[in-house]
């Protein structure tokens, strides 16, 4: 049996039988005006994170959500975008499809501005999606790539790159993991299943989606997610697991490489009102302007006395200049 034919099995039965401790999300459940999240989907929500951001969901975009779990997150997509066939859920697994379809009518029940047909479910994998090239504004996967070996998820994150329009967003949230792992491990499917044994560093991570041609990335959270200790895993050492949330934008790829944000920020403290490098970036004195990492080492470059650049707090959520 393949690894992909126990993550099959796994959330087919998790689709029959709620399991509520499969994948815990460290997020609160966004229950915003006028939403109601139904219980079931509450069990059913098999993520590590959220990939639903109000900014990234303005002016009605049309959304994608591959691995369509117990709904909830297709629930709330929807919620920004009241419009027939407006979120499209993908996922190869029938028992989950269906279990979603049920809990889309407990959600019409507890909502009354929401419709099932708001969301069109499909059958379908994320190594090749049913969607048209350059449709979709935003698209979303939770808990879902870490699961895939090398050459599956670079042609998942190739897929969602294709369907993205330019300048769309791909939001993920996936577990990471710094240290190393040992093959007993890696190689044990159902682990990989339960989105623990298959968890990338994050520099592997992001290289894997600018690889693909994505020009920016924003990494908007890292949190505390599992700990593999030697009584329950094959592992002599304590492995600690995070989850990170990401959006990756389908910029064009800038000449000297990938702007990628990892919470980093500058303050000017010198003698004039503001400092400007001529490439961009100008810092009025005192004010924290956030900047990617690759403009960070070039501020850094200069040697400056009165620029100050912190630490990566690996929280991003908008604004600055790169």
């Amino acid at each position: 049996m393949s690894y992909l034919e126990t993550t099959h099995n796994v959330y087919k039965n998790a689709a029959l039988t709620p399991d509520v401790g499969l994948c815990c999300t460290t997020n609160p459940i966004w229950e915003l005006p006028g939403l109601k999240i139904p219980k079931i989907m509450q069990e059913m929500n098999y993520g590590c994170g959220s990939t639903v951001h109000a900014r990234d969901l303005t002016n009605n975009p049309k959304m994608l959500y591959v691995g369509v779990g117990g709904g909830m997150e297709l629930l709330q997509f929807s919620y920004f975008n009241r419009q027939k066939g407006g979120v499209i859920g993908v996922d190869v697994v029938d028992e989950m499809l269906e279990a979603s379809r049920k809990n889309f009518i407990e959600a019409e029940a507890q909502n009354t501005w929401f419709k099932s047909n708001f969301i069109d479910l499909k059958k379908g994998n994320a190594m090749n999606l049913p969607v048209a090239d350059n449709s979709i504004d935003v698209a979303a996967q939770n808990c879902l790539f870490n699961i895939f070996k090398a050459d599956d998820l670079k042609q998942a994150i190739a897929e969602m790159y294709r369907v993205i329009k330019p300048h769309g967003k791909l939001v993920m949230s996936d577990p990471t993991c710094e240290q190393e792992m040992n093959d007993e491990l890696r190689n044990d499917d159902r682990l990989r299943a339960l989105c623990l044994s298959g968890s990338l560093p994050i520099a592997e991570y992001v290289k894997a989606l600018t690889d693909a041609g994505f020009g920016t990335i924003e990494i908007r959270a890292r949190k505390p997610y599992r700990i593999l200790d030697s009584k329950n895993y094959p592992t002599n050492e304590l492995i600690y697991i995070e989850s990170i949330e990401v959006a990756a934008i389908k910029d064009p790829m800038p000449a000297d490489g990938p702007c990628i944000f990892t919470g980093k920020a500058a303050i000017y403290f010198g003698e004039n009102d503001y400092f400007d490098d001529n490439k961009g970036h100008v810092l009025l004195k005192n004010q924290p302007l956030a900047i990617c990492d690759k403009t960070a080492n070039a501020l850094a470059s200069l040697q400056r006395d009165d620029i100050f650049i912190s630490k990566s707090t690996f929280h991003y959520d908008g604004g600055g200049c790169c």
